[in-house]
């Protein structure tokens, strides 16, 4: 079974609210029918038009007092607070805040940062967690490496230069993406560097084993070492020669990279030269929103909506 057919069983299993606040675009709608008809998620579509509802009146009215409650000390007035709520991405994040729905879907018209704008003024961080980062679920043509082929590498997308400390965030919020999307019951954490134990020394790389360090304490009964290279975290011979002895290296599943740079080249390699598919998610957030590219196609749609279905977390 494929990793978008374990991910669409998963979602099945319990139907979550999401909202899709772009509800007026003809992917997001063609892919919320699927949605419901496949009972992989309820879909709420927002447009201007749903907001603007006379029935709608007292939810809008709600949600724009909530938000000025929340963003009043950043200087928000309550007029600025109403204009916002009436806006379909930060209705939709209100919808989310307050209860009404379990997740968000956007990106199909958005940029990146229109959706994680409002997602960190009003959804904010999951407890414990310093940042948003993202996860990319690697599914390779043979099933000798990772998982029986599959691998989360993080973070590919969000985070230019993490220091250790948000490094460290970055590896566990992975660890629990590895478990709820992919279903690894084992998460095997690599925090890679251009050394492996010691082999090199460098500032770069003791950014690498402090964040090991604090990954550790975050999360004591996790599997992570560091820092390891590419091929000492994945290939058993490399590591027997290099890292004898880790719980990690040679069987890593879960791949933190040491920057933006290194993580979103090593998942286009992974993707273009190792035939890898691959799939994107959010992580760090309160309460699962997902982007989409604006390139994406209605499958992408049913599928991001899937997996933040997934993400949702057991009240």
């Amino acid at each position: 079974m494929s990793l978008v057919d374990t991910i669409r069983g998963k979602a099945r299993k319990t139907v979550r609210r999401i909202v899709l606040p772009e509800g007026d675009e003809p992917r997001t709608a063609a892919a919320a029918k699927i949605i419901r008809d496949e009972g992989l998620a309820d879909p709420v579509l927002v447009t201007p038009e749903t907001i603007a509802a006379p029935s709608n009146a007292a939810t809008l009215k709600r949600y724009a007092s909530a938000l000025y409650e929340l963003r009043k000390a950043k200087g928000l007035t309550e007029e600025g607070a109403a204009k916002l709520a009436a806006d379909p991405m930060y209705y939709g994040m209100m919808m989310v805040k307050c209860g009404d729905a379990d997740g968000l879907v956007s990106g199909a018209v958005h940029s990146t940062g229109d959706m994680l704008r409002p997602a960190l003024q009003i959804i904010r961080t999951a407890p414990g967690m310093k940042l948003v980062s993202s996860s990319f679920l690697m599914e390779m043509p043979c099933a000798d490496v990772g998982e029986n082929g599959l691998l989360v590498y993080a973070d590919c997308v969000v985070n230019p230069c993490p220091d250790a400390e948000e490094l460290a965030n970055i590896a566990v919020a992975t660890a629990e993406t590895a478990r709820r999307l992919c279903g690894m019951d084992e998460p095997r954490v690599a925090m890679l560097s251009f050394s492996t134990k010691g082999s090199a020394e460098h500032a770069l790389v003791a950014k690498v084993r402090k964040a090991t360090e604090i990954a550790r304490g975050l999360a004591p009964g996790l599997l992570i070492d560091g820092e390891l290279q590419f091929d000492a975290a994945l290939v058993p011979e490399v590591a027997a020669l290099k890292a004898k002895g880790s719980p990690v290296a040679g069987r890593a599943n879960v791949l933190v990279f040491p920057d933006l740079q290194a993580g979103n080249i090593g998942y286009k390699i992974t993707q273009r030269l190792g035939g890898a598919s691959c799939f994107a998610v959010l992580q760090g957030l309160a309460k699962p929103c997902n982007d989409l590219s604006r390139g994406c196609s209605v499958d992408d749609i049913v599928n991001t909506v899937a997996a933040t279905a997934v993400q949702v977390r057991e009240a």
